[in-house]
């Protein structure tokens, strides 16, 4: 079994639509979102949830009045000022770490654990997949992401699927780490700014530092060809292939806007070099 994670050093590249271009694209594959901050793969591939499952992160620290004596311990310790005067915690503030607990010489408070996100297994147009929202504010987005390639996994062997397409989250932090450990092959989507010029160079030190291979996308190369000449050469130095250049294109807009990958929705030259860079990433997940 395969698995291919789309990522980019910052958001907006376009990483998705070119996800859900590959998921139209693949013979036979399970599917996953792990952006699970701002999870947006449904709104081209229209899931159909079949199971929902309460995501549970970090606990949360609830205290026992009729035991509590407020000596004020536990609000001496807690470096987020999550227990108000009243001696109660605000839930919104707890990070969960325990020390209160530690602390209370009665034994008054109690780690609860919390529901910090949904996670959900779906069906679509295009074969099974896994995905899952972070409620705002909460924590552990790298575990809840662990979750879902799990789910994807099992997904993949249950409808006899040899690859799985991961959508992956932005950045390079621990929610990208979860989403690359293990891969056979990343693709970065990156684009020609100045920003993501800078964003590209840390994600693909991240995948050296974990010997994953990796690959390049330029989206929308045209609109600053100096720097996509930049990105090409860095990639060059770094031994990293570029294996598609994808122009700007209204296209892509308007098949979102339908709700349609753009291979769905145009057989124009965009389309086609989508089409032409599955090809090269289907050849380099054969090599590894």
């Amino acid at each position: 079994m395969k698995q291919l994670t789309v990522i980019s050093g910052k958001g907006g590249t376009g990483k998705t639509s070119i996800t859900a271009a590959f998921a139209a694209l693949a013979d036979a594959a399970a599917l996953a979102d792990c952006d699970v901050d701002a999870a947006d793969l449904h709104l081209l591939l229209d899931p159909s949830v079949e199971q929902r499952m309460d995501f549970t992160g970090l606990p949360v620290a609830v205290i026992d009045s009729d035991t509590c004596t407020a000596c004020g311990r536990c609000r001496e310790h807690c470096v987020f000022d999550a227990i108000d005067a009243s001696f109660v915690v605000q839930p919104a503030a707890c990070e969960g770490c325990g020390v209160c607990a530690y602390v209370c010489p009665v034994d008054a408070i109690e780690m609860q654990p919390r529901t910090a996100g949904q996670a959900y297994i779906s069906s679509t147009r295009f074969g099974p997949m896994a995905h899952a929202r972070l409620y705002a504010g909460e924590e552990a987005s790298g575990k809840l992401v662990t979750m879902v390639r799990e789910q994807a996994r099992d997904l993949a062997g249950e409808h006899g699927r040899e690859l799985i397409i991961i959508d992956g989250p932005p950045g390079i932090g621990c929610p990208v780490i979860a989403a690359i450990t293990g891969v056979d092959l990343v693709l970065v989507v990156t684009e020609p700014t100045l920003s993501a010029i800078h964003d590209l160079e840390r994600v693909l030190n991240v995948a050296a530092h974990f010997d994953i291979p990796a690959a390049v996308c330029i989206n929308k190369h045209d609109i600053n060809e100096e720097n996509s000449r930049h990105i090409a050469t860095y990639c060059q130095k770094m031994d990293v292939p570029i294996v598609g250049r994808i122009p700007y294109d209204e296209a892509i807009t308007k098949a979102m806007v339908q709700g349609k990958t753009i291979v769905e929705y145009d057989d124009g030259a965009t389309a086609e070099r989508i089409r032409d860079m599955w090809q090269r990433v289907q050849q380099r997940l054969e090599e590894q």
